[in-house]
């Protein structure tokens, strides 16, 4: 489909943007036309591709095991290192004062996927060894812990866990708490009073503690996304108040999962026969996690030499290159959702982008937020990605350009508040393989509608 809009301009203004090519257009300003042109006659194609190995890029941990028609049964573990506290509190207190410590599992209020009350148990173990890296979702913990040497069980459930007010955030969030032994809290002070370097980087603690390993060890129905994990360690300390001694009891956390930290989710994803059924008839469906990405080809080319041929030899700006997907909700057990997040990426780059721990940075990769009220995948910011083929390669594509792949991704981001000078900024932090939440979607690539918007500067 196309569609041409025109309107005057003046070479002033067109002169300090982008051309796609050198020839002049007059000498004076009365003579010029901009004609701006909209062309979306270009379609894609592409095709389904298992990618059941992820590597650990997120300190989500998800746990749990849920079987859901239309999807297919998935199981969730995880290993994960821990980031020791910096300093910890020994004063006016000793270790005899130390009562008892849990493994603390934050989750969102509404971060599972499945039946809220099914009963279900958490099992931690201590690992024996240390991680090895990288770290794979296909990973198999048996010899990195022993089955006897468990720490701690619990139920869990959104409706059984505790709901917690974040001050910092002022949200309410959801807390699993498992116990652990006293004697873990207790060597754990011990080693911080006889031998304080451990606790000075992640690799020394992880030589001292190189773990847990946290198991589903009964029931199913559910998967939680974890997005923090600390060991909150609870004892007396002496103090004085109004001159009088007193003991109360306080609490600090002795070590915590976080980001910096090696943390891997054990993935089992057996995929549903229906949805075997539709990729082998040709359907484009994107799984998460572990499950299926989208191999496309992209017109890039046909889009070059489509402006080109439109353009001639006429000063010419490309204002825009834009792909939007629409998505067919697949019917699933418990409504599983399609992807939040789609990363588009070169397939060439695909594996270093995501060893790298990169960014999506508009020139060989994106990413695109899926739009819950049109059931859409936008991705507008294109533009740099033709120029940079255009400009630095004659215009003419490579494999590498033409063939791309789409698949889920989890997106964290940072909110800089607005201030005086400034509106509000959120700023990308960190794309990784989808590993949050079970997700499925077809891409209806047939309707997608792939729109470049250029000027085009005439003699009158």
């Amino acid at each position: 489909m196309k569609s041409i809009f025109y309107a005057l301009a003046a070479l002033l203004v067109v002169a300090g943007l982008h051309s796609c090519t050198d020839e002049t257009i007059g000498n004076t300003i009365t003579d010029i036309s901009s004609q701006i042109i909209e062309d979306s006659s270009f379609t894609i194609v592409g095709h389904s591709v298992l990618n059941p190995r992820l590597q650990a890029r997120t300190s989500t941990q998800l746990v749990g095991v849920i079987k859901s028609e239309g999807y297919g049964t998935l199981s969730s573990q995880v290993v994960t290192q821990f980031m020791p506290a910096m300093s910890i509190d020994t004063s006016d207190t000793s270790i005899d004062m130390i009562d008892s410590c849990m493994l603390k599992l934050r989750i969102a209020q509404d971060a599972f996927t499945g039946d809220s009350l099914a009963p279900m148990l958490m099992s931690v173990y201590r690992l024996n060894r240390q991680l090895p890296t990288p770290l794979f979702s296909d990973f198999d913990p048996t010899d990195y812990f022993d089955p006897n040497d468990l720490l701690g069980t619990a139920p869990y459930s959104p409706r059984s866990a505790t709901r917690v007010y974040d001050s910092a955030t002022g949200a309410y969030y959801l807390e699993v708490s498992v116990p652990m032994p006293l004697s873990l809290a207790r060597e754990l002070w011990t080693e911080y009073v006889t031998n304080p370097n451990t606790f000075r980087s992640p690799s020394a603690f992880a030589q001292f503690f190189p773990g847990v390993y946290i198991a589903n060890t009964f029931g199913s129905g559910r998967v939680m996304n974890f997005t923090k994990t600390e060991l909150a360690v609870y004892y007396r300390q002496k103090n004085i108040v109004n001159d009088r001694d007193t003991i109360t009891t306080v609490m600090q956390n002795y070590m915590a999962a976080t980001p910096e930290v090696l943390s891997n989710n054990i993935i089992n994803l057996s995929i549903d026969q229906s949805v075997k059924d539709r990729v082998a008839a040709g359907e484009a469906i994107v799984m998460a996690p572990a499950g299926y990405d989208v191999e496309l080809q992209f017109p890039i080319q046909d889009i070059i030499d489509s402006f080109r041929q439109k353009t001639g030899n006429g000063l010419s700006l490309i204002n825009s290159l834009e792909l939007e997907i629409p998505v067919e909700n697949i019917a699933t057990e418990y409504s599983i959702a399609p992807p939040k997040y789609l990363l588009m990426v070169k397939t060439s780059m695909k594996d270093k982008f995501i060893d790298g721990d990169s960014l999506a940075n508009n020139k060989d990769s994106f990413y695109a937020t899926y739009n819950a009220a049109t059931r859409t995948y936008r991705f507008a910011g294109l533009r740099d990605y033709i120029l940079n083929i255009i400009d630095n390669q004659g215009g003419v594509a490579t494999a590498a350009d033409i063939n791309l792949t789409l698949l889920p991704i989890d997106v964290t981001t940072y909110t800089i508040p607005a201030s005086y000078y400034q509106a509000a900024q959120t700023i990308t932090t960190k794309i990784a393989p989808q590993v949050s939440f079970p997700a499925i979607a077809k891409l209806k690539l047939d309707k997608a509608k792939v729109k470049i918007t250029y000027s085009r500067q005439m003699v009158m």
